[in-house]
């Protein structure tokens, strides 16, 4: 077991065995004492468990020093070779590191007393049997490792993949109203047709009913923490978080040793944003934190959606303002985002369709052609990367994407990016 964890080589571990064997043997030569096979390898285990950390402890450690955030930490670890070889670096060598610098390096060499946390919070772990997921892990969701401001480790405790084909975030006001209840339910009914892995915070309000629906409906459903994995908050979503746990999870950066402020909320946001393939908002004031996450997921290029209300309606002026700035895609309905993202419902999956490639280049223009070229390259591009790459003039890009779309040839998507129908 313990091999099996630390990756030892056989060398290692012929000469970690033939050490403690020379010391065991000595020890009993010591106190004149016979050994049976049984005592002698339960002395061994013993030795081994004393001797060799847990693999986890020193990347859990790195987490903790105040001083040293997501990407500092990748840097460190990209020029040390592993989170154990920063901790054992001399200070003279942190310092030569890009960004680290004489406060950080000294902030490392006093940092040795983390260590007894992170066996603490190992622990926790074990007892409670929650997943630690390094950003070097195959399990660590691959859409959010792609975002420069990710966390290096989340806690984890589920049964779903991380990784799933679909994955659409669903946020919103904390103050649903009647509306936002009813809208917030026929969408996760509706992406049950295309088994969509449902994303959100765990808050009051639309993250409640968009975590329950996706429980009522078959869904997997994750919901992403902005504390550790020792309470529940709001608490009286415990039941709900029981039932997630069956059917999906639930996923934090914050260990169990870590103080619960509010600023953790805006900052789990990231985590929501970039895990997703989209963000559907369905009912938000015009500062809610749902327009946050919002603004966090163009930075990154996702999709966005938003479910349109009254004007007058409080808690549907973001909405309508992220409609109406171009920052998200109306929608109504689940239907309206699976059309968006081109995505079938699992009733037609499989089904082969014709698309008449061979009709369709022979009936554009030469510039068509040029722009079908470059966009069946690239799957999805921003209309600036596509003046650079053409070398066509904006004004006349522009008008070419018009006339493809009005063909049903291409689809725009938020940010000014255009993709293939």
């Amino acid at each position: 077991m313990y091999f099996e964890r630390t990756s030892l080589s056989v060398k290692e571990v012929t000469v970690t065995f033939s050490f403690f064997v020379i010391l065991i043997l000595d020890w009993c030569k010591v106190h004149k004492e016979n050994i049976t096979v049984n005592s002698f390898l339960c002395l061994f285990s013993i030795k081994i468990a004393t001797q060799t950390p847990h693999p986890m402890l020193h990347e859990i450690a790195l987490t903790m020093i105040p001083t040293i955030g997501a990407s500092l930490a990748k840097n460190l670890i990209a020029y040390c070779g592993s989170a154990e070889a920063v901790f054992k670096a001399p200070k003279a060598r942190l310092i030569k590191i890009p960004l680290i610098g004489n406060e950080r390096a000294q902030s490392i060499i006093d940092s040795k007393d983390l260590l007894k946390k992170a066996e603490v919070e190992l622990k926790f772990m074990a007892d409670y049997k929650i997943q630690p997921l390094f950003f070097t892990d195959t399990l660590f969701p691959k859409r959010l490792k792609d975002c420069n401001d990710a966390p290096i480790l989340l806690y984890y405790k589920g049964n779903t993949d991380l990784n799933a084909a679909r994955i659409i975030a669903v946020v919103g006001t904390r103050n649903i109203t009647e509306y936002g209840k009813e809208r917030t339910k026929h969408i996760v009914e509706d992406l049950r047709m295309a088994n969509v892995m449902v994303l959100s915070g765990l808050a009051y309000g639309v993250d409640y009913h968009a975590h329950q629906t996706a429980i009522d409906v078959g869904l997997p459903t994750v919901g992403v923490l902005g504390h550790g994995l020792n309470r529940i908050y709001p608490d009286r979503h415990r039941s709900l978080a029981k039932r997630m746990v069956e059917q999906g999870g639930l996923l934090t950066e914050y260990n169990s040793q870590d103080e619960f402020t509010p600023h953790n909320f805006p900052q789990r946001n990231r985590i929501v944003a970039g895990m997703c393939d989209a963000v559907v908002v369905v009912e938000s004031a015009i500062k809610g934190g749902a327009v946050i996450t919002v603004n966090i997921a163009n930075s990154y290029n996702k999709d966005v959606f938003a479910v349109p209300g009254r004007v007058h309606d409080k808690y549907s002026t973001g909405c309508n303002f992220l409609v109406k700035t171009y920052k998200a895609q109306m929608v109504e309905t689940g239907k309206d985002i699976m059309d968006a993202m081109l995505w079938e419902s699992e009733a037609n999956q499989g089904v082969t369709k014709k698309p008449e490639k061979l009709q369709l280049a022979l009936s554009l223009s030469k510039d068509e052609q040029k722009i079908y070229a470059i966009l069946a390259e690239c799957k999805e591009i921003e209309i600036d990367r596509l003046v650079a790459i053409s070398g066509m003039p904006s004004g006349k890009i522009a008008e070419i994407l018009l006339e493809m779309e009005m063909n049903d040839i291409i689809h725009s998507l938020p940010g000014k990016r255009y993709k293939l129908v």
